[in-house]
């Protein structure tokens, strides 16, 4: 089973962290035992008892020598009635809730290499109440309108969790009036029955299907850019046109990309609260209402269609190889804000992926199999880092030679594995070099490094020589860094190769400098003093969110202890206070927000609303009506400010009730 909470940041703590990261690591480090090729489901759904009943035929090859066990997840909420053999023989198994699994024991050794096949037999309810796999994640529901039952809900025996690939032929029944969505062929229906219908699909190519929707009606068809989009929203009805015109767009522009997709038309369905606010399966987008929101979510979209290639087309070997998934995935993000809405809107946005990256100094990327599944520090790693991977790769090889290796990791990896030093090779093979030491740095090693300029500018009889040194505290440390020399006329671009934890440079301009800056457009994952700030203050929200306010507000501290101003820090602060209901410290930490840098500038607005809140909760009305006018003479409608401060100077602000 897999808790969902933020972990130590060392590596030592994580390691003792306790029992639910054993069964992660162990499906990420540890070498398979089998490998299953094919599933033969036949399920019955019914939405108006929230029941599933299924038949399940597992195809597998054992990879090791007399091999007398094999485990297999399944949801807790399934009751498996009988195992059986290729021969009907009943195989022992047994249950165990905590990992939720089923542990077959064999009657005797299998060979190695041998196919072998079982039969699982099982029903049960699932209503979405249900403990999750994913604690605290809701992957599958039935109701009366409309049902999903996606992969990580393990609803059906799952072996190799996210690195097993397989095919299926698959049939499920549901009640007349109903439809199912799943991927694949779709053959004709079954209608013989009079009240249901049997809905069969078949996925011949190895991937991870099994990801089904239970819907009613024919959605919604839209078409764009010559690509038409089936939409099943419920709820969001009204986004489905919006939805479906922006998928076309982002497919189309991520095809120019990687190549060809699995397939260009997608079904887009919408799921229910508490569930992610994506996950794609092969050929399906699962959207949540929260996800949806009121307009479409270019970033949401991007980053789960990419998964159409990161994921379905090719995906990790094992879950140590996660960041070319998921840090594939939230690169797309990036590359269509960049083709969407510019450079300058991409560096913005990578900038926030990178303080997000720095959260989590170990272990490297290459051990991500240690981090739970869906936890914070899991997408820090895989999907942050590794973003920041692939920008710092597209950097140091040139664009040509990246979007070369783009193209050609899906067309050679097609509807298989891959490992990191397989995308090594294929990118080796883009740019004409040995970048193993790339690797070594980013995927193998832990750490980042903070950069300290010295320089000195002499004059020439041809103009100015800048000799200077840069240092930092990585002993193996390579890097190609930008250097900028801005003078009285033009400035001066040059790319000097950082090694070592010092490395000198001399650069001949004609123009007097002015000012020399390092890595000047950010492509470097490093420290500064001001990225140290906003790390800490992420670090602080992640503890936050998951209520470890002590945690949370010594991450805040450090923070300040770089820098006193920072508004967001202080923010942050008062934000816990305001919840612990010390309304005074709240108010103190406001204050010291005014009279920060005010960064964001949103800080300055909300600072004004909440003490205004605090005022009225003390009974000073006065003083509330005061905090708000001036609230309103910012003119920062972040959040809506503007609309909520009007409220309150209508009428006082009450502190909502307890429910206890």
């Amino acid at each position: 089973m897999v808790r969902k909470f933020w972990f130590s940041f060392t590596a030592t703590v994580m390691l003792a962290a306790g029992s639910p990261v054993g069964a992660q690591e162990r499906r990420g480090a540890a070498p398979p035992r089998l490998d299953v090729e094919h599933y033969t489901i036949e399920a019955e759904v019914n939405p108006r008892t929230q029941t599933l009943a299924a038949t399940v035929q597992v195809r597998f090859v054992p990879l090791e020598d007399n091999l007398t066990t094999a485990t297999f997840e399944l949801n807790n909420a399934l009751n498996v009635s009988r195992i059986t053999d290729a021969a009907g023989q009943q195989v022992p198994a047994s249950r165990l809730q905590q990992d939720f699994s089923v542990r077959l024991n064999f009657p005797g050794a299998l060979s190695k290499g041998k196919p072998q096949t079982v039969t699982f037999a099982y029903d049960g309810q699932l209503t979405g109440q249900e403990e999750s796999p994913v604690y605290g994640i809701k992957f599958a529901a039935i109701k009366p309108d409309a049902a999903f039952l996606l992969y990580p809900a393990r609803w059906f025996p799952v072996n190799g969790y996210t690195t097993d690939r397989y095919t299926y032929d698959l049939q499920v029944s549901v009640p007349a009036g109903y439809r199912v969505i799943a991927s694949g062929i779709e053959e004709s229906p079954d209608r013989s029955a009079p009240d249901k219908v049997a809905y069969k699909f078949r996925f011949t190519n190895p991937s991870f299907p099994g990801s089904i929707a239970v819907v009613q009606g024919d959605g919604q068809r839209v078409t764009e850019q010559g690509l038409t989009m089936s939409v099943y929203f419920r709820e969001s009805k009204d986004m489905a046109g919006a939805y479906g015109e922006e998928t076309a767009r982002i497919m189309t522009y991520l095809t120019s990309v990687y190549g060809l997709p699995p397939q260009s038309s997608l079904a887009l369905v919408e799921t229910e609260a508490g569930t992610p606010n994506g996950y794609p399966a092969p050929g399906i987008l699962f959207l949540s209402p929260r996800g949806i929101g009121k307009s479409a979510n270019p970033r949401l979209l991007a980053n789960q269609v990419a998964r159409q290639w990161w994921g379905t087309l090719l995906s990790p070997a094992t879950r140590n190889h996660m960041w070319i998934e998921n840090g594939g995935a939230r690169y797309a993000e990036l590359l269509y804000i960049e083709h969407a809405h510019g450079a300058a809107a991409m560096e913005a946005e990578l900038r926030d992926t990178y303080i997000e990256a720095l959260t989590v100094e170990n272990p490297p990327l290459i051990q991500a199999a240690r981090f739970e599944d869906y936890s914070p520090e899991y997408w820090a790693t895989t999907a942050a880092k590794g973003a920041a991977v692939f920008q710092m790769l597209r950097h140091t090889i040139g664009d040509e030679a990246f979007f070369k290796a783009m193209k050609a990791l899906p067309n050679q990896f097609s509807w298989k594995s891959i490992t990191t030093d397989q995308f090594r090779q294929v990118v080796e093979q883009a740019a004409g070099q040995n970048i193993g030491w790339f690797f070594l740095q980013w995927i193998e090693s832990s750490g980042a490094p903070e950069f300290k300029l010295e320089y000195t500018v002499f004059r020439t009889t041809k103009g100015f020589r800048v000799m200077g040194k840069v240092s930092q505290d990585l002993d193996t440390f390579r890097m190609p860094v930008e250097l900028r020399i801005e003078t009285e006329g033009n400035p001066e671009d040059k790319r000097i190769e950082v090694v070592g934890t010092s490395s000198e440079f001399i650069v001949e301009t004609f123009g007097k400098p002015k000012k020399v800056v390092l890595d000047t457009n950010n492509r470097v994952l490093r420290y500064s003093n001001p990225i140290r700030v906003a790390v800490a203050i992420r670090r602080g929200e992640m503890f936050a969110e998951v209520g470890e306010f002590t945690d949370a507000l010594k991450e805040y501290q450090k923070a300040l202890d770089v820098n006193r101003n920072s508004s967001l820090a202080h923010y942050r602060v008062a934000e816990i206070f305001m919840l612990q209901n010390n309304l005074q410290s709240a108010a103190n930490e406001f204050r010291q927000v005014l009279d920060g840098d005010l960064e964001p500038k949103w800080t300055e607005v909300w600072s004004h609303i909440n003490l205004g809140k605090i005022f009225d909760m003390t009974g000073q009305r006065d003083r509330a009506v005061n905090e708000y006018q001036l609230a309103a003479r910012t003119k920062d409608n972040s959040q809506n400010a503007q609309e909520e401060l009007a409220k309150y100077i209508k009428q006082p602000y009450e502190r909502p009730r307890r429910s206890n």
